[in-house]
């Protein structure tokens, strides 16, 4: 009876270690996708349309499938609830349109990539998470990478403000706080629970700042209609699906195992720019390259 508990709890183990990689693979899939999605948006979209409208679908899409799991939050849990939905999707949902109206969407999944990085220094700081000495050099290396690509790219591409490369980094750091507070206070909470809870808390503010716009006088317009449906699918497949996914894999695994996802990501990200006629220049391709290698170096055990 014992050893077959043991095999059951073994059997258990590997599903369980297969399953984060195929969540990890599917997340870097969707988030690899998001922008382009955003990039698109933005055609017929301020930015502040664009981020208010993303977190509106998300919302809706995930009370229709979810507003059951919100009885199972205790009330004690709420505050956390409000803080990873401001650090893990309002203010990122902004900086990354207003960002983009400026600089490429390969570009920006690059700059994002360096979330792990913010993560185990946010995680050393302030959540008891301990450094080696090859992640302080991840560190290091990838702060060079990302210097390089910023710079090179500001050189080459004198038409794009480069200087909104620091929002980027900006929502990297929100993302990196997000996993910390996710991990250390609501791991006993289901994925499904805590996405919901967020997209309820973002549902009013977003819809306050929706209504200062003027989407309802241009809400005609063939280009807005178009680009109303790139932020259709990014809200409910880009936001609300993939932020239950990311909730479990963070609970399933840790932290930076789960922002490690921004190695996939730009690598999707630039397949979609190349198709977009995005062009990265070659010392761009090698920063690209050192902000992973730092990233590896910052994530590795």
């Amino acid at each position: 009876m014992l050893n077959l508990l043991q095999i059951c709890i073994k059997i258990k183990f590997m599903i369980s270690k297969q399953l984060k990689w195929i969540y990890l693979l599917v997340l870097s899939l969707i988030w690899g996708s998001s922008f382009i999605l955003i990039k698109k948006g933005l055609i017929g979209l301020t930015a502040f349309q664009l981020g208010s409208l993303r977190i509106i679908f998300a919302a809706l899409f995930l009370l229709i499938i979810g507003f059951k799991s919100l009885l199972k939050i205790p009330s004690h849990k709420w505050k956390y609830i409000a803080l990873t939905s401001l650090f893990g999707t309002f203010i990122p949902a902004y900086l990354f349109a207003i960002a983009e109206t400026q600089i490429d969407s390969s570009i920006t999944a690059i700059l994002n990539s360096l979330t792990p990085l913010n993560t185990l220094i946010l995680g050393a700081a302030f959540f008891g998470i301990t450094f080696r000495r090859n992640q302080i050099w991840g560190v290091v290396i990838g702060l060079v990478g990302c210097l390089l690509l910023v710079f090179n790219g500001a050189v080459n591409h004198p038409e794009q403000n480069y200087y909104y490369a620091v929002l980027v980094l900006i929502a990297s750091i929100c993302y990196a706080t997000n996993v910390n507070l996710i991990k250390k206070y609501l791991s006993d909470l289901t994925s499904l629970s805590i996405t919901t809870g967020n997209f309820l808390v973002l549902l009013f503010p977003a819809l306050g700042i929706l209504f200062f716009t003027d989407l309802f006088e241009i809400v005609h317009v063939e280009k807005v209609q178009h680009s109303l449906w790139f932020i259709l699918i990014l809200g409910v497949v880009g936001t609300g699906i993939a932020n239950i996914i990311f909730f479990k894999l963070i609970q399933m695994s840790s932290p930076v195992f789960a922002t490690s996802v921004t190695y996939l990501i730009p690598i999707v990200a630039i397949f979609w720019g190349m198709l977009d006629n995005e062009v990265l220049t070659f010392v761009q391709c090698i920063g690209a390259f050192i902000i992973l290698i730092g990233v590896y170096l910052s994530a590795k055990k």
